[in-house]
């Protein structure tokens, strides 16, 4: 067994292992290789790695055919790498159990952060969200329903603070428009996307300090937001 974590890289082009294999190591991982998706589901199976980096398009089957039967015994974070860039695409792999998703050709400080992120998410997961999150100077106390920035109190509604708590209590995560609908307004209202996109416009020009260049809250074109957390002490 390794000392460092495990991720499984299942992905049929040998420059996209190569190109991994460096930046998983020089991160603190320890990289496993697949080049099929039969080859990656024994892997999963065999190794039990701490997460797989998946593609989807795969020479045996289609990755979220590997997605689905993986998802029927193993837990662990999975990150879509793709060069399918149509919406669609991305919300059937979240909807099928993806944690995270990234495009190719990608950037591998993006990817490794997406990783981390997937990774931290799932090891917190049993626990509690922390009583209070910070994220580039806003500070927000779940305790005390109290939004602050710089010791100043931020006016919220209900909505936009359930909507601003749901988001940070899942930092590093894409948020579905539906399940933020869901969690927010309701059954009612899962497919009333553009009300969400007011609400976000209407969070940012109160927490961002630039709005129009948003930090804190990111779009995820066609499928979500995500919030940005700072890094949590210790």
């Amino acid at each position: 067994m390794s000392l460092y974590p495990e991720i499984l890289v299942i992905d049929d082009e040998p420059q996209i292992h190569r190109f991994l294999r460096a930046a998983l190591q020089a991160a603190g991982f320890e990289p496993l290789r697949a080049e099929t998706g039969a080859e990656g589901l024994r892997e999963i199976a065999r190794a039990a790695p701490a997460a797989v980096v998946l593609d989807l398009g795969l020479p045996d089957m289609d990755g979220k055919s590997v997605l689905t039967r993986a998802r029927e015994f193993y837990a662990e974070p999975i990150i879509i790498l793709s060069a399918r860039d149509r919406e669609t695409e991305k919300i059937e792999a979240l909807d099928l159990g993806a944690n995270d998703y990234v495009e190719k050709p990608f950037g591998v400080g993006e990817l490794l952060a997406r990783l981390r992120a997937a990774l931290r998410q799932r090891s917190h997961s049993a626990k509690p969200p922390p009583p209070i999150i910070r994220a580039s100077g806003l500070t927000i106390d779940f305790p005390r329903r109290l939004v602050t920035r710089g010791g100043e109190a931020l006016h919220l509604s209900p909505k936009e603070y359930d909507l601003l708590a749901r988001l940070a209590q899942n930092a590093g995560k894409v948020m579905q428009h539906r399940e933020l609908l869901l969690s927010v307004w309701g059954p009612a209202h899962v497919e009333d996307t553009q009300y969400l996109r007011v609400f976000i416009g209407q969070l940012r020009q109160k927490i961002e300090p630039d709005p129009s260049a948003p930090k804190l809250i990111l779009t995820e074109p066609g499928v979500g937001y995500r919030f940005i957390a700072d890094e949590p002490d210790g």
